[in-house]
């Protein structure tokens, strides 16, 4: 039996059924690692030791009758900009490169509560931001099925964790689709759920609007349980979510979509879309329809201009976040300066990389006297137009369903010099973060050259259950 290839379900009935142990699972995790990792890039840090540990305590427990968590002895591996005690935690950057953590942050809490194992922190892009995880500090990651590609961003190194095999079920953050674009691009399923549903307690903080952490996985039953353990109101995070939501997610997630109605917007069929993509996508929609869905055509005219709003708020909120690392408190300190303001200057030129700089600098103009209002409050309205907007339309659709990147993967630094056609390869995942919304990416084809494409399922505030039983019935009926 092939371990690494069984999904989160099959691992855990598995280890209560002492059809293997958790440290047997955790060592063929660790194996392949060693084995394949060196072409893929995707680990920053391996925690052999403290897996192994973990995992032989686990099969004590099961081995005693003791009652054990959800995710006993599952492995998982977390982006590098999730807090994790006495493991380094870098946002692969030069300015965090020593940054070891005294404290987890909530979702590390309620992970470890429920018996998952801790095997590992993910490459990513620098401070989550970009789009194909060649920005980080440390290395470059690749896609798992083509080694000539990039793998996607900003949770690069959590896709292609996922996608080669070498973890079961990986940790992501999603500030404008940096979980569902490298899911698409590595052939996964990854979730950003509703803004507040899970807390961002110990996230290190690129757009504390936007962002949102949620779990990438290789099925949409995995991607539930996941869900089930980590979301759920944080008094540490005030932007937390105080609803009350039922999170049995996995219930009524083989209900299928009879019934069930799906919007079909114009504006993200547009041009610029691949060819091989757009035909993927409706494909999708036509085996929804055959399940029972009730499909029909829409429009989300202003999400157009998303894409602008996106990158102002972005990068003015990444302008005040990143503020804080200045040399002085904590993160890298430049070695010779003759005063406090070289020293500032001078740290964070040598520490931050070019595209982390590129965003300070534009979010810095947009938040300046005399630009605020024309960019930074311009931009606001407009995410709360289009957050009506995405409101309105889910009083009509169950779903909305769209591709997650125009194009498909792309050959490693072919876009890298070129920001601009970079933030274009975001402009179906933006609006999502802007609105608040839940949205999963789930593989529906491979193009004609072996790449991956992925389809984007978004639902209201608080519809998980929804999108989970929708992606749910096309990922079966796209298996047959």
């Amino acid at each position: 039996m092939e371990l690494e290839k069984l999904t989160v379900e099959k691992i855990i009935d598995g280890i209560k059924n002492n059809e293997f142990t958790s440290e047997e699972i955790v060592r063929s995790y660790l194996n392949k690692i060693k084995e394949k990792d060196d072409e893929i890039n995707a680990f920053l840090t391996i925690c052999e030791e403290e897996a192994i540990r973990e995992a032989k305590i686990i099969d004590q427990k099961i081995a005693s009758g003791e009652s054990v968590g959800k995710l006993a002895g599952v492995p998982i591996a977390i982006k590098d900009n999730i807090c994790t005690d006495g493991i380094k935690t870098t946002c692969a950057s030069k300015m965090l490169q020593d940054f070891v953590p005294p404290y987890d942050a909530t979702v590390i809490k309620k992970l470890k509560a429920e018996g998952a194992i801790i095997i590992g922190k993910l490459n990513m892009d620098e401070f989550a931001m970009g789009s194909s995880t060649e920005n980080s500090a440390f290395k470059i990651t690749k896609n798992p099925h083509d080694l000539e590609r990039v793998p996607g961003g900003s949770s690069g190194g959590s896709a292609a964790s996922v996608g080669a095999n070498l973890v079961p079920i990986s940790l992501g953050s999603d500030t404008g689709g940096s979980i569902r674009q490298p899911a698409a691009f590595c052939g996964v399923v990854g979730l950003k759920p509703t803004y507040g549903l899970v807390s961002r307690f110990g996230l290190i903080a690129f757009g504390s609007s936007l962002d949102q952490i949620g779990p990438l996985s290789k099925t949409v039953r995995d991607s539930a349980i996941t869900l089930q353990v980590i979301a759920g109101s944080d008094e540490l995070d005030n932007t937390s979510s105080k609803k009350i939501v039922d999170t049995d997610y996995l219930t009524e997630i083989e209900a299928g979509v009879k019934g069930m109605k799906i919007g079909i917007p114009k504006q993200f069929f547009g041009e610029g879309l691949d060819s091989e993509i757009d035909a993927a996508v409706k494909n999708s929609i036509e085996k929804l329809k055959e399940l029972g869905a009730e499909i029909s055509e829409m429009s989300l005219p202003i999400t157009e201009e998303g894409l602008s709003a996106y990158y102002i708020i972005s990068s003015a909120e990444a302008s005040s976040n990143l503020a804080r690392f200045d040399g002085i408190r904590y993160g890298y300190r430049t070695k010779e300066y003759a005063d406090v303001y070289e020293l500032m200057e001078k740290s964070r030129t040598e520490a931050f990389g070019a595209e982390v700089k590129r965003r300070i600098m534009l979010g810095t103009y947009a938040l300046s006297s005399g630009y605020y209002d024309a960019y930074y409050n311009r931009a606001l309205k407009l995410k709360k137009k289009i957050k009506e907007q995405f409101k309105k339309a889910f009083e009509e659709y169950d779903i909305i369903i769209s591709p997650v990147s125009p194009v498909l993967p792309f050959k490693l630094y072919e876009k890298k010099n070129d920001p601009l056609e970079m933030y274009l390869a975001d402009i179906y995942t933006v609006n999502i973060n802007l609105a608040g919304i839940p949205g999963i990416s789930v593989p529906c084809a491979t193009s004609r050259t072996g790449l991956s494409i992925g389809v984007q399922l978004l639902g209201p505030h608080f519809g998980e259950k929804k999108i989970f039983k929708a992606a749910r019935a096309l990922e079966k009926a796209l298996c047959e």
